[in-house]
């Protein structure tokens, strides 16, 4: 009867998140900061909060699980200390370790998961336009917000460039103009949900990657809907230099959202551990100037792209 009751609730939390009025949607205020952070694993509450930076990215739980999730009391003392804790979230594909997942879905996956990742096992790509998707997101948006978190860090923008390629081996192609309206739409319905309809009218919305989704932003309403952008490897691929032609591609939208008053979270991951010193200290130097030089917000992350530890560099972030 429980499971009944939970099924009827989100059912009606969908369809009021689905009542948006796009052209009504007013422009959410930005975020001032000057520092932020980025760690996924094994984020230590008291260290984020004594470090120094203005906003961290973190996850909702140490180890990915439910069990690991960090409490109220934890977040709160983060945000005592004048730190604005993001929680990450992926919109756009399921990970098995998290408290969602079934695991008879590996040899009968419902119709909205699609085929695993192979760049990231363990993560598979998720029509995220499907109703059940939509309400396990809500269902983890209701535990960050449970929490304390001020805002989310949605990763997989980029998905709809995925459901667009024909050959992405799916029995599901869209459009491009389709498959990234749907992702407006999501994403227009998750900061709905989060600031209407539970109330949290400054929560943040920050998406992760995807800027070309501004080529169907034809109203203007995702825009208005997000707080910034985070990006990732803009100038660098790893240690190696990413050409300039690539980098030019995704600087217009970037300064889009920028001229819009909203932040630009850029993460390098060009610190190859071994010392701000030599070629290391010179890469990541390049690396900090452009970003600065562009007005963006840069993150100097370790190279191996774990994201599992705050990285402090004495003199140079944060500043």
């Amino acid at each position: 009867m429980k499971g009944k009751a939970c099924i009827l609730t989100m059912s009606i939390l969908l369809v009021s998140a689905k009542c948006i009025h796009r052209d009504e949607i007013e422009k959410h205020p930005s975020i001032d900061v000057d520092s932020w952070a980025y760690q996924l694993q094994n984020a230590d509450p008291d260290l984020i909060a004594s470090s120094g930076f203005d906003l961290i990215v973190m996850d909702y739980s140490r180890d990915g699980t439910d069990e690991g999730r960090y409490t109220p009391g934890e977040i709160d003392r983060i945000k005592r200390c004048g730190v604005i804790p993001i929680a990450y979230i992926s919109i756009g594909e399921a990970e098995d370790y998290r408290f969602y997942w079934n695991e008879e879905w590996y040899g009968n996956p419902p119709p909205w998961l699609g085929k695993e990742n192979p760049d990231w096992p363990g993560n598979y790509k998720v029509r995220y336009w499907d109703d059940d998707w939509k309400g396990i997101v809500f269902e983890y948006l209701d535990e960050i917000m449970e929490q304390g978190f001020s805002g989310v860090y949605l990763d997989m923008i980029d998905a709809f460039e995925y459901w667009s390629d024909p050959d992405n081996g799916e029995d599901t192609h869209l459009s491009e103009e389709e498959a990234a309206r749907r992702m407006i739409v999501f994403v227009e319905e998750i900061a709905h949900y989060c600031r209407d309809i539970r109330g949290k009218r400054d929560f943040y919305i920050i998406p992760q990657n995807g800027e070309r989704i501004l080529e169907f932003d034809v109203d203007g309403s995702y825009l208005r809907t997000i707080s910034g952008i985070g990006v990732e490897s803009l100038w660098y691929d790893g240690l190696d230099p990413i050409p300039p032609e690539e980098t030019e591609e995704r600087t217009p939208y970037l300064d889009e959202i920028l001229d819009a008053g909203k932040p630009v979270f850029s993460v390098g991951y060009v610190d190859d551990g071994s010392g701000y010193a030599g070629s290391n200290k010179m890469r990541i130097d390049d690396y900090r100037a452009k970003a600065l030089g562009k007005g963006y917000i840069p993150y100097i992350a370790r190279s191996d792209m774990e994201l599992d530890e705050l990285n402090i560099i004495e003199g140079v972030q944060p500043r």
